[in-house]
């Protein structure tokens, strides 16, 4: 197992030697890096199987009214969507956002078992008390999630393979560095971007509150991938700068031109009678590699922050900025400085969450301005 461990708080064993985690010695070793996340855990707490946090028996006519706007369905601005019923465009829309959530709902699965693994190899006990802190809270985004799935369809949808086969890749991977930038900053990140999509443009109330009450873990989540740049990256050598950026671009060459094409979705396509193949060349008809930057120009975009995630963490270099820079604006992601999209959002999540968990008792200190 080749580790690139660069700060005591990250070295790790291999998996199956336990009796490491019973050294004497280990236990007085905590690191602080990750007290001021930890503490803030009940700041946030909210529980998915309690009304009074959310209602999954909310109300909401998929058979009536789409769940996102028309705009977000490519087919609909193609030849095939010209020819399409109202009845099949809201069909296939809600049915198209049944898979988007179900493969949130699969990350997030992704994201409890990564969490679950990085408490078997972390020798830090700080660390390891974080990651088994994250487990619990991704536990609680797989039963929400599932819930919502349920009150909308009943099932989820199955695993697009991309996504499959890149979180089995993280989860079962023994090398910190792959965890750490492949979860807690490329999925994570994914998510964010989601997550700050639905909530602004979702026409379900349930599922902005939701959205709203994940991203107020999630925030957090992603801060442990940016103390881990913060105290790695600088001190790579640059072969092993070379390694992890390299790794990171595949990855998200891998999600940007998989993640939602037609061959992924085909349940979807096949709901409404639709062939996945037609489908795919009206979409490479009418859209354009242009049409896909003018797309990441939004501030929410999920590889626009993606991008942003990776920009700020000092994995881009000039090596491989170019490959970046044919989607955005680089200069443009380096001034708007650190903060994310998802921030806002669940700040705002977190007073809510105060309200319930602590009446009137405010704090005066940033709760994401924990590191």
């Amino acid at each position: 197992m080749s580790q690139i461990t660069k700060d005591a708080a990250y070295n790790a064993v291999d998996p199956t030697d336990f009796p490491a985690m019973l050294n004497p010695a280990r236990y007085g070793t905590r690191s602080t890096a990750f007290d001021k996340i930890i503490s803030a855990t009940h700041d946030h707490f909210w529980d998915p199987l309690d009304k009074k946090y959310i209602d999954f028996d909310t109300p909401f006519d998929i058979s009536a009214k789409t769940i996102l706007p028309p705009e977000f369905f490519a087919v609909f601005h193609t030849r095939i969507g010209d020819r399409m019923s109202e009845a099949q465009k809201i069909e296939f829309a809600n049915q198209s956002t049944r898979w988007q959530l179900s493969a949130i709902l699969h990350g997030e699965q992704g994201a409890l078992a990564l969490s679950a693994s990085l408490c078997h190899i972390l020798r830090d006990p700080g660390a390891q008390e974080y990651a088994a802190n994250q487990t619990r809270e991704e536990a609680r985004h797989v039963t929400a999630f599932a819930a919502y799935i349920k009150s909308r369809w009943g099932t989820p949808l199955p695993c697009g393979a991309t996504l499959q086969n890149l979180l089995t890749d993280i989860v079962g991977s023994n090398e910190v560095y792959k965890k750490i930038v492949g979860m807690q900053m490329l999925v994570e990140g994914l998510a964010m971007g989601a997550f700050a999509t639905l909530y602004q443009k979702s026409q379900d109330p349930l599922l902005v509150r939701l959205c709203q009450l994940v991203m107020t873990d999630e925030a957090f989540h992603h801060k442990f991938g940016k103390i881990w740049a913060d105290r790695t990256i600088p001190k790579l050598s640059p072969e092993e700068h070379n390694l992890v950026e390299d790794w990171a671009a595949q990855c998200f060459q891998t999600l940007l031109f998989n993640l939602v094409n037609a061959e992924q979705m085909q349940v979807v396509y096949q709901s409404v009678g639709i062939d996945w193949q037609e489908a795919r060349a009206a979409i490479m008809e009418a859209f354009t590699d242009d049409d896909r930057r003018e797309g990441m120009k939004q501030s929410a975009n999920i590889f626009r922050v993606l991008i942003k995630t990776l920009l700020n963490a000092g994995i881009i270099t000039d090596r491989t900025r170019a490959f970046y820079a044919m989607y955005v604006d680089m200069d443009e992601l380096k001034r708007e400085g650190d903060r994310m999209v998802g921030d806002a959002i669940a700040e705002e999540g977190i007073r809510y969450l105060q309200t319930i968990n602590f009446g009137d008792r405010s704090r005066s200190e940033s709760l994401l301005a924990a590191e």
